[in-house]
């Protein structure tokens, strides 16, 4: 991989990462339109450590402030019932189906999920679910000519339950299109949440789980030296200066705004995948991953 690439695929994961648009499939489709070899799914996992540090500084006092409590929870059992300390929990739970299938599918997220006909499918089906999550966040919160608004649930509503619900929608982003982001974001939108209630433990659910595939992959990579350092390290540091700046951009779009221009991008570059594919402008398989 050259400086040049890392440099363009580092921006690019920085810009797609917390958005509901799937950087996986952003890091597979720039290689591909450019002619590139596939980054590959160590490089993708080493970068998110870089946007996920991101978030470790963006939401750095929520997350002390769980760590504190979870922690303390743990001697004083006064303390469980505490928000703080519940979401910490809440955290682990969630991140439990990610986890397990993370390890079981590992084979075919390297590989067979790569496929860029896989990848225009989840944009578009993903796209469409996140839309009619949307559309049903966007009538509860306007109510109607008859109905009056209906209040949705904040974070301190989540309970076990829709903590493991919120997981299996995360689990889902392990191929390529679905958008960790979108997928969690769509989950907690049709459970009846807050659009920024619904981002925001989306966020925080995936520190456990980026951390601990981008450590997993690291400890391989090094192992099996194929990964080129220097540019990989050069792209992590870039996709963190433009996570964060993504990160607090979306925060407050979310709060005012639609998810629909997501929805209506994620569906073009989907059907626009699947023509050049068709036409045999683009394999539909990853090239040999870069090194």
């Amino acid at each position: 991989m050259s400086w040049f690439e890392s440099l363009i695929l580092g921006l690019v994961q920085g810009l797609t990462e917390f958005l509901p648009v799937s950087s996986s499939a952003h890091l597979r489709l720039t290689a591909a339109f450019s002619g590139w070899k596939d980054p590959g799914a160590a490089f993708t996992a080493i970068t998110q450590i870089g946007t996920e540090a991101a978030v470790l500084i963006y939401f750095r006092k929520d997350i002390g402030r769980i760590i504190s409590a979870w922690t303390r929870s743990l001697t004083d059992k006064t303390l469980r019932s505490d928000p703080d300390a519940r979401m910490g929990w809440l955290v682990i739970v969630g991140s439990i189906p990610i986890g397990v299938l993370g390890v079981t599918l590992k084979d075919q997220i390297e590989g067979p999920f790569r496929d860029l006909r896989i990848t225009a499918t989840m944009l578009i089906g993903m796209g469409i679910v996140l839309g009619v999550a949307d559309r049903l966040a966007a009538r509860d919160e306007s109510g109607g000519k008859h109905r009056a608004p209906k209040q949705r649930k904040a974070l301190e509503d989540l309970g076990v339950r829709d903590g493991l619900i919120y997981g299996v929608c995360q689990a889902m982003a392990l191929i390529p299109g679905v958008s960790r982001s979108g997928a969690t974001i769509s989950g907690g939108l049709f459970m009846g949440y807050k659009r920024e209630a619904a981002a925001r433990y989306s966020f925080l659910l995936a520190i456990p789980a980026v951390l601990a595939s981008g450590l997993f992959e690291l400890k391989d990579a090094t192992e099996g030296g194929h990964v080129s350092w220097g540019p990989t390290i050069f792209a992590t540091v870039i996709a963190f200066g433009v996570g964060y700046a993504v990160i607090a951009w979306f925060m407050k779009f979310i709060s005012t705004k639609s998810f629909m221009p997501f929805v209506y991008y994620r569906i073009v570059l989907g059907i626009v995948i699947i023509v050049l594919v068709g036409t045999g402008v683009l394999s539909p398989h990853a090239a040999e991953s870069a090194g």
